[in-house]
């Protein structure tokens, strides 16, 4: 009987990967001392991932790691991943990486004979002590295969290999390519391993994009979702969902809209601070004019502001805006203002909102603006964008960030069923419509909802004119 004396209840040892999102998702990153298969096609990041641990490893957490290649030469890798500031070269130089070529032709086996892993093991012993590693790296497992006609044998030398690895503790990541109906072409490497991360590349609608699942992590908790992820260049990041405990902060301090008769309608003091706002209308009602204003009351109050725009460019924004007597120019030039453009269409999804994270993190605002996530929906069905938005919105809601959306509706009634499944994601909800009275089109505005806000169910007509805007009640 085995001995399990020493075996107590705790919580499974992690390694950090340092690759943003994923230690988020299996709750700390890798199964330390333990062996970690990630499977993939072609281009679908398997490589990038596991030299994104060593170097992580090497760099942040002082443990250097050891990558044994079996398809590319040190050099290629080094030049793959030097524009996403890997210095492989440095790291090698400093003893914190080691990065060992082996080139196996099934023809040269057959040559020589009986064919098993015991000069892997030998290189490997050598390249482990020699920097002294914690971590390792095998990409990719199938070119070990090649010599295996048996697959008894093959599983025997297999485990022997991760066994291997277990005794000296080493935290391995093996790389392995998809099989058409299995994980990897080979269907062993999944069972023997304890975690599972299959990366995926797909193309729809002539957009790609790349999802990551962790499809067993034994011993541990772990996301079971898929979470798209990005490769660009500051390297790989997943983007899971920020907080799934809804347990954000919950400010008292109130915001203005930068309109008062507008604060006026939300009982008289604006939003409250870190809301999520939709400010919704047809086309013409005068929806980015709002949120300009909104955008330069933040200014004025010296909050930083973000203002994303996916329909215009800065400067012919800042132009048109002066025509109701907002000069957002003035504070772009003092810093307080950062207008971001980009074409809905130039991106996917997941990488309009991974640089929409990067630019909130590097920037802290107190404020944003998204002008306007209609223009998102020709990368996405809703649902997608549904998604995309929540990630978002809980993102800045844990930074107590104030954050105004605009949106295009259609015409007629179904604006609220064209709207209810981001709609249920904001804090209050603003409706801008044109309607046609005395033969003239005239602009109305409404308030349909702002949580824990005593707000007006009057419908206000609205001018804007060169001092702003001008609210009149509606007739009847």
């Amino acid at each position: 009987m085995s001995d399990l004396s020493d075996v107590a209840p705790s919580v499974l040892a992690k390694v950090p990967s340092g690759i943003n999102g994923l230690d988020e998702i299996t709750g700390g990153g890798l199964p330390a001392g333990r062996p970690t298969l990630v499977c993939g096609g072609p281009g679908s990041g398997k490589t990038l991932v596991g030299l994104s641990f060593l170097v992580n490893g090497a760099r942040r957490f002082g443990e250097p790691g050891v990558l044994i290649s079996f398809e590319e030469s040190t050099r290629d890798l080094a030049c793959d991943v030097a524009s996403l500031g890997f210095d492989v070269p440095g790291l090698i130089a400093a003893g914190k990486l080691f990065v060992d070529y082996i080139h196996i032709d099934r023809n040269e086996i057959e040559e020589t004979g009986e064919y098993d892993l015991e000069g892997l093991f030998v290189r490997l012993e050598c390249a482990v002590r020699q920097v002294g590693a914690k971590r390792v790296v095998l990409d990719t497992i199938e070119s070990l295969f090649g010599g295996f006609s048996n697959e008894g044998v093959l599983r025997a030398e297999l485990r022997r290999l991760l066994r291997w690895l277990k005794q000296r503790d080493l935290t391995t990541v093996i790389t392995g390519e998809r099989g058409s109906e299995t994980l990897t072409r080979q269907g062993l490497e999944e069972y023997v391993t304890d975690a599972v991360i299959l990366l995926d590349h797909r193309v729809r609608d002539e957009l790609s994009t790349r999802r990551l699942r962790i499809v067993k992590y034994r011993g541990s908790f772990h996301g079971t979702n898929e979470y798209p992820f990005l490769i660009d260049e500051q390297g790989l990041s997943v983007l899971p969902v920020t907080s799934l405990r809804l347990d954000h902060p919950a400010p008292m301090e109130r915001v203005s809209t930068g309109v008062p008769p507008l604060d006026a309608m939300l009982g008289g003091l604006g939003f409250y601070k870190g809301s999520t706002v939709l400010l919704s209308g047809t086309a013409g009602t005068g929806k980015t004019s709002l949120a300009a204003t909104f955008a330069d009351a933040a200014c004025r109050r010296g909050e930083k502001c973000i203002y994303f725009l996916l329909e215009e460019s800065p400067k012919q924004m800042m132009r048109n805006m002066r025509s109701i007597g907002i000069d957002l120019r003035q504070w772009s030039e003092s810093g307080l203002l950062h207008m971001l453009a980009e074409r809905p269409s130039r991106f996917g999804l997941e990488a309009h909102l991974a640089a929409m994270y990067r630019a909130i993190d590097e920037l802290s605002p107190e404020t944003v603006v998204v002008d306007s996530i209609s223009d998102l929906l020709s990368l996405g069905g809703q649902a997608e964008v549904q998604a995309m938005l929540t990630r978002l919105i809980d993102y800045l809601k844990t930074r107590a960030v104030t954050v105004l959306f605009s949106s295009l509706s259609p015409g007629g009634s179904e604006f609220q069923e064209s709207h209810a499944g981001v709609s249920s994601l904001m804090d209050a909800w603003i409706l801008v419509k044109l309607e046609l009275a005395g033969g003239e089109r005239h602009r109305e505005i409404s308030v349909l909802k702002a949580r824990g806000i005593a707000h007006s169910s009057r419908v206000y007509d609205f001018k804007m004119t060169e001092r702003g805007f001008q609210f009149t009640a509606a007739k009847g």
